[in-house]
């Protein structure tokens, strides 16, 4: 670090293999491939034999919980493996391990919860374990006040969660997740100010518009943390509307207003990314849309579409940043912008999307009819889309080639897409919760479609105070700020 008193975070590597290495890292990278394996069991378990055990009112394990059981494990297990190396030779080595094995086992036990109390406390002591890997770098000023923001927007998450768990033990007498999904009684004020609060805290959780703050604060964490917090923590938002889908199914306008905040976060991320200059960044904004796609799959009813998405994501994004520093290019700027599709771009982009929605709604029966099955499908077949793109976008295929690329590479994730969503939903028991199309519903659509034309074509770049306003809404608090290269040593 600049200041000369400073204590020493990074030392030299051990110069024999596991000499001098502490032992704690390569224990817990062992455990945690342990509990993966463990989880694989579990999940064949329930699939083959419809396992589903219940330890009295604390912990019911169903469909949602095999299925994330092996994805957080999983996903831990690379973070493990991987900080191995990068994290060899810091003075923060071990704590470092210690802290992404406990947040993986507090993920574990918050999936399988089933006592409100319970998944509350779960829910905050997950926060705060999060933020603690956000500034796992002591003495770096900078890690300290992202871990400070941090920790400020999870205690507000799980504020909100103890309003709504309160509110919904008060209007149902129920004291466990099932037993207020079993209850007749929802409805009303208390229910109202529950399924708003749960909203608020799945939003904070997710890094949705206007709560991005954290995310993007959240730069100093050690990329393998980074990796963990957008291929899972996020996640949570996800998963704690999936868990409390019958309170917020019971009022369509909910419903709506949910695809609304979500139609926002996918805009608006994809526009804040727009005007970032570094990695992490980009990945960060990114992340900020992708949440915003799955809570409106969420909104739409659509709860095995939202697990899908999620699983998907994190895997995409768990490489994204541990491969972050293959993408550094060093280029001298050009002045110019990128060219923008001709014609025949264009027309392969709208005949991609149409096969590829009638592709998805032969495989899983969604989009057939006018109903919100059929937002789904364009969704689905929107980022799936545009997912393809920005990977063939990043080859060195000539042009015309990328044309015919982009179906090639299109078709089969379509296809995958639709065959996990299948199976998610089979082994979720929330079922699908199908509401009519409104006006508002098709005003969406087309505010998102016109949005986003708009943003790949570049008529935003074309507006200096709406760069302006993007920059500043984009950047997090000033002392989480790293502008002195030399703030970066770490000797």
């Amino acid at each position: 670090m600049s200041d000369e008193t400073q204590r020493r975070a990074v030392g030299a590597l051990p110069s024999g293999i596991g000499r001098q290495a502490p032992s704690t890292p390569k224990a817990l990278t062992r455990a945690v491939w342990l509990l993966w394996g463990l989880s694989l069991v579990a999940l064949v378990g329930r699939v083959v034999t419809d396992w589903s055990p219940e330890l009295g009112p604390l912990v019911a394990i169903d469909g949602l919980t095999v299925l994330m059981w092996p994805v957080v494990t999983f996903f831990s297990g690379i973070v493990h493996s991987y900080s191995r190396r990068y994290m060899a030779g810091s003075a923060h080595e071990t704590r470092f391990f210690i802290t992404v094995f406990g947040f993986t086992v507090v993920v574990v036990a918050l999936v399988a919860a089933n006592h409100i109390v319970l998944f509350g406390v779960l829910w905050l002591t997950m926060g705060l374990l999060m933020a603690q890997l956000i500034g796992v770098i002591s003495g770096w000023k900078q890690a300290k006040a992202a871990a400070s923001v941090a920790r400020r927007y999870f205690l507000a998450s799980s504020a909100l969660l103890a309003v709504a768990l309160s509110a919904l033990w008060w209007t149902t007498g129920a004291t466990t997740i099932s037993g207020i999904a079993a209850s007749g009684t929802l409805g009303g004020t208390v229910w109202l100010v529950a399924a708003g609060a749960l909203v608020l805290a799945a939003m904070i959780q997710s890094a949705l518009i206007p709560f991005q703050g954290w995310v993007l604060s959240s730069m100093t964490a050690p990329t393998p943390a980074s990796a963990l917090m957008h291929a899972g923590f996020v996640n949570a938002g996800g998963i704690l509307l999936t868990r409390f889908a019958p309170v917020i199914t019971v009022d369509p306008v909910l419903m709506l207003a949910i695809v609304g905040v979500g139609a926002a976060s996918a805009l608006g991320g994809k526009l804040l990314k727009s005007v970032q200059t570094d990695v992490k960044s980009k990945l960060g904004c990114s992340t900020v849309g992708q949440m915003g796609f799955m809570i409106m799959q969420a909104g739409l009813g659509f709860f095995g579409a939202a697990i899908t998405h999620l699983i998907l994501h994190g895997f995409y994004k768990a490489y994204q940043f541990l491969s972050s520093g293959d993408s550094v290019e060093h280029n001298s700027p050009t002045g110019e912008i990128g060219r923008r599709e001709g014609l025949v771009g264009v027309v392969v982009t709208i005949l991609t999307t149409l096969a590829g929605g009638w592709l998805f709604a032969t495989l899983t029966g969604k989009g057939a009819k006018v109903d919100s099955g059929l937002l789904l499908t364009f969704f689905v077949v929107f980022t799936t889309l545009h997912a393809a793109r920005n990977a063939v976008q990043h080859t060195e295929l000539p042009a015309t080639a990328r044309y015919g690329a982009v179906p090639l590479v299109f078709f089969p994730a379509i296809v995958l897409y639709a065959v996990i969503y299948e199976g998610v939903s089979g082994l979720l028991a929330v079922g699908t919760v199908t509401t009519e199309l409104t006006l508002l519903h098709g005003a969406v659509a087309v505010f998102f479609v016109g949005v986003y034309v708009a943003i790949e074509t570049g008529v935003h770049e074309h507006s200096q105070r709406l760069y302006v306003a993007l920059l500043n809404a984009s950047q997090p608090p000033t002392d989480t700020l790293v502008t002195d290269t030399g703030e970066y040593n770490e000797y």
